[in-house]
């Protein structure tokens, strides 16, 4: 039995990966803002923690009540479908720190209690992160996402496992936010002419978690439906 953290695992591809999780025997905590309509809200093998991942300033303390950590999953984000123009400094500063800062902070905070157990981390980033996103600042952090993912897997030299996806919109609540003729454009360029649903995401974390092999560190899965090919 492992000891797996999911930011934002209460609903969407975090809810998705929960339950793979607890289906398959491992403890999990889940660290969200609500757990109202969570299902795994009394299961035994999930504990939750309600906490605002924007809140920066107190993540030194969450990370001193989570006792032990195999896996990290950094999953919790926001898509606002904001230009530039758009952005009041507040807003900025709240997707930067939900985006890029926490999930920085909290590989930072746990890599000793990850070190110690061989640890993985995986990121979920974020196509947006690649294509130069109109919601510049999500597409910012999701960026920085990436490059953190290669930058703590040379650090860590193999002790943690640490990599990424990069999924194109999905089937979750996030997908309201982004607006209709962004939906219908994006999906005349994937193949199979729909969005990807959350447990397909979750499914390629998943095995990022658990069974890829260890050559695998430092990279970005792209799950795109070939929306963008490189």
């Amino acid at each position: 039995m492992k000891h797996i953290v999911i930011t934002g695992g209460n609903k969407g591809i975090g809810l998705e990966l929960c339950r793979m999780f607890v289906l398959a025997g491992h403890q999990v905590t889940v660290i969200a803002r609500d757990f109202s309509t969570f299902e795994f809200s009394q299961h035994p093998s999930v504990e939750c923690i309600e906490y605002d991942l924007s809140d920066v300033n107190g993540l030194e303390s969450l990370c001193e009540g989570i006792k032990q950590v195999d896996v990290l999953v950094n999953n919790a984000g926001i898509l606002q479908a904001l230009t530039y123009e758009s952005y009041s400094d507040e807003l900025r500063e709240y997707s930067l720190n939900l985006n890029l800062v926490t999930p920085v902070t909290l590989i930072k905070l746990l890599a000793d209690k990850l070190k110690k157990v061989n640890g993985r981390v995986i990121n979920n980033a974020s196509i947006a992160g690649q294509i130069g996103h109109p919601d510049i600042w999500y597409g910012a952090a999701k960026a920085g996402l990436i490059n953190a993912t290669k930058s703590f897997s040379k650090s860590f030299e193999g002790q943690v496992i640490v990599n990424a996806v990069a999924p194109s919109p999905t089937q979750t609540d996030m997908l309201d936010n982004i607006p209709e003729h962004r939906q219908q454009s994006f999906l005349k360029n994937t193949i199979s002419g729909r969005f990807a649903t959350a447990e397909e995401i979750a499914q390629t974390i998943y095995w990022l978690a658990t069974d890829s092999p260890a050559y695998i560190n430092g990279s970005c899965i792209d799950i795109n439906n070939g929306s963008f090919p490189r």
